[in-house]
């Protein structure tokens, strides 16, 4: 299997989610008011999945590998991009993060704030995985041996299976402290 299957996998489930989204921001615009645990189950889709979840492994596995080998200036260009996207989609993560505990905290005037974040993600993601699916990962799967690409899936699994058990281990942390 290559490396890349897992990821671009990734990608289909990210792109419902950004459908959904599209969804909820236009209602959001005809209502002019939020559903606080919707956007809250967005922020986790995003936090955890396309985040930590799948950015977690092209920057931990996938680009530290390229980083490592003599990559063309055209694919060296993209990687940077990438990781600059990355960077980007975090902030804007946070924007709306910090916009929708405005609006639960009462402040209406937070519900531009949520809009303009959501439609940043519902653009910046099509774009992003278009580059990375048409682009990026499969010429710079050249760079890896057989070997190489067999052990990426592999390290990919193990990532997986770590970021389970740190996203419930934090659960459990965050209700113990709620309880004193």
């Amino acid at each position: 299997m290559q490396p890349i299957g897992p990821l671009m996998k990734e990608h289909r489930l990210i792109e419902q989610l950004i459908k959904y989204m599209s969804k909820e921001l236009e209602k959001i615009r005809q209502e002019r008011q939020a559903d606080i645990g919707n956007i809250d189950m967005i922020l986790d889709f995003i936090k955890t999945y396309a985040d930590k979840c799948h950015h977690g492994k092209e920057e931990d596995i996938l680009f530290q590998g390229l980083d490592k080998k003599p990559l063309i200036p055209e694919h060296r260009k993209i990687l940077q991009e990438l990781l600059a996207e990355h960077k980007y989609a975090r902030g804007v993560v946070n924007n709306l993060q910090q916009a929708k505990i405005r609006y639960s905290e009462g402040n209406v005037d937070s519900i531009p704030a949520i809009m303009e974040s959501m439609d940043e993600l519902t653009i910046f993601y099509p774009r992003h995985i278009e580059k990375e699916d048409k682009h990026f990962f499969l010429p710079v799967m050249k760079y890896f041996s057989p070997a190489e690409q067999e052990k990426m899936v592999a390290d990919f699994a193990v990532f997986d299976q770590a970021l389970i058990h740190d996203k419930y281990q934090q659960l459990i942390k965050e209700l113990e402290q709620n309880r004193s």
